[in-house]
């Protein structure tokens, strides 16, 4: 490998070379001039992989460089070099997109790290990554033999989700695969305790995480009765936790973070179960026995989720909040810039819910489309393109506008979703439904341990549409076939991210609090 490159630009170099004698120790290749003029022709005929420019230089000086070199090689890192601490010097660099700013006199060893900084930061940071997740495997390994409770639970993801992102940093391929065999042994051991558990959980509530159904009750109505700031609830649909993580950094810009936490998903972790479960406040056989006319079943035609807004208002009026509030489904750029164009008068009310669907059909669409396939790969591809698409969109305007206001925001998301790999066979009539990850109907056969299999749906307060009727959730990254033309049916859904079933991916999702800035 050739050695990097340095040019240094500076009118007194001589006084310079004990620096640049340290830099060649240490391996550089120094090139030297003692104008911009000599700078830029040097750049003409030399590849460099960095610059040393001063800022006070006879002729061209340092920021005229600088605007020269930007503008022929926008992308070779430049570090500005001055004894002047005028702040607008330094508002100029800045603004010129300097790598760094050094100021005289400056000793060889932060000429080394500000190199190292620009050049080596990706080889240093993915070392310090795998180092300090090599370290930390053994404590995550003995988190798993333990008998962890709900909220340990969401801790053991919350570690996993960082080092996740952190090894995607990496290119240590060998740690990738290591922390994805530490991650699957995550989801078998979550999946048995949630087969031991979610039971109870909902006949004994005083023992249950928050879940689907109480986490609007718990996390949204208390920030309405606290506080006469508008509340703003940003319910994304198939939002996880780690594409919550990759949309953080953008949303810090305009707001404080309160609180960052995880709740529970119901089960079928589906936006017909689970979302009219968070605006209902109840469990779904509960919504179906108390508003029969509203609740649809799989077999049933037509939207399952209409009858959003109706269940928003019973929960507020049965929490003793008799209250005007607006809520919109987003579902397309041209609402997204109606809903914008109204948060104003929004203001006027104590609670806005706004739904946006994005994320959902971004997976849907990942299935059924060859290119999108392709751009959303594998996990970190799919949080690259949901962070993508929200850096530029109309979500993210109407989070600014709310921001630039001072409204109090709450998001949370229906369900998350699994990239599924490995097909479960099961066999049932043709009323079962479609979903891959559970499905429901009479005469189900399965494999039993791929299931959490619920034989009687009121135990898990589900619907119960006739006598013989039973569910069955796939854990892990199961999906189910059928039988007939199984080979083309798991070579279309393999690898596709799916949801309805039981993962720390679909049932573990985020509720964030922001306040603006």
């Amino acid at each position: 490998m050739d050695a990097i490159k340095i040019l240094w630009a500076d009118d007194e170099i001589d006084l310079l070379k004990p620096h640049i004698l340290f830099l060649e120790e240490k391996g550089y290749e120094v090139l030297s001039t003692q104008s911009g003029d000599e700078a830029l022709d040097v750049l003409d005929e030399e590849r460099v992989d960095i610059v040393f420019l001063d800022e006070n230089m006879p002729g061209l000086s340092g920021l005229e460089t600088l605007e020269k070199v930007k503008e022929k090689y926008p992308s070779l890192p430049v570090i500005m070099i001055t004894k002047s601490e005028e702040e607008y010097i330094m508002e100029e660099a800045i603004g010129a997109k300097i790598s760094d700013y050094l100021i005289k006199p400056v000793n060889p060893k932060q000429i080394l790290l500000s190199i190292k900084k620009n050049l080596d930061t990706t080889r240093l940071v993915s070392e310090k990554s795998t180092s300090n997740y090599q370290r930390e495997f053994r404590e995550l390994g003995m988190m798993l033999n333990d008998n962890l409770d709900n909220r340990e639970w969401i801790e053991l993801y919350k570690k996993l989700v960082h080092w996740e992102i952190e090894l995607d940093k990496s290119n240590e391929s060998g740690m990738d695969d290591v922390f994805q065999m530490q991650k699957t042994e995550a989801n078998a051991q979550f999946g048995k305790f949630v087969e031991r558990n979610y039971v109870d959980w909902l006949n004994e509530p005083e023992y249950a995480p928050t879940m689907s159904h109480n986490v609007f009750k718990k996390h949204v109505i208390p920030e309405i009765k606290n506080d006469d700031t508008p509340v703003f609830f940003m319910l994304i649909d198939n939002l996880r936790y780690d594409q919550w993580k990759a949309i953080r950094s953008i949303l810090v810009q305009d707001y404080w973070i309160d609180e960052e936490d995880a709740f529970y998903s119901i089960l079928p972790t589906t936006t017909q179960y689970s979302r009219n479960a968070i605006f209902a406040g109840m469990m779904p056989s509960d919504i179906e026995r108390k508003y029969p006319d509203k609740w649809m079943n799989d077999e049933d035609d037509g939207g399952k989720n209409l009858s959003e807004k109706f269940y928003i208002a019973e929960q507020l009026k049965r929490n003793g909040l008799d209250i005007k509030f607006s809520y919109n489904k987003v579902l397309n750029v041209s609402y997204g810039n109606k809903v914008l164009r109204e948060v104003p008068d929004m203001f006027n009310n104590p609670l806005n819910v706004i739904v946006y669907n994005f994320v959902d059909m971004l997976s849907h669409a990942r299935t059924d489309t060859q290119i999108v396939k392709e751009l959303a790969a594998d996990e970190a591809a799919y949080r690259s393109v949901v962070k993508s698409w929200f850096e530029h969109s109309t979500l993210l305007n109407i989070f600014k506008e709310i921001a630039a206001r001072g409204g109090k925001v709450v998001i949370a998301t229906d369900h998350g979703s699994i990239r599924v790999k490995e097909p479960s066979k099961i066999v049932g009539n043709k009323d079962v439904n479609s979903n891959l990850r559970y499905k429901q109907g009479k005469s189900l056969e399965y494999n039993a341990k791929d299931v959490l299999a619920v034989k009687n749906p009121s135990d898990a307060h589900l619907p119960k549409v006739n006598v013989s009727q039973s569910f069955v959730f796939a854990k892990d990254d199961k999906f189910f076939a059928y039988p007939n033309n199984y080979n083309h049916y798991v070579k279309y859904y393999k690898d596709t991210f799916q949801h309805g079933g039981i993962s720390l991916e679909e049932m573990l999702i985020p509720v964030i609090k922001l306040s603006a800035r």
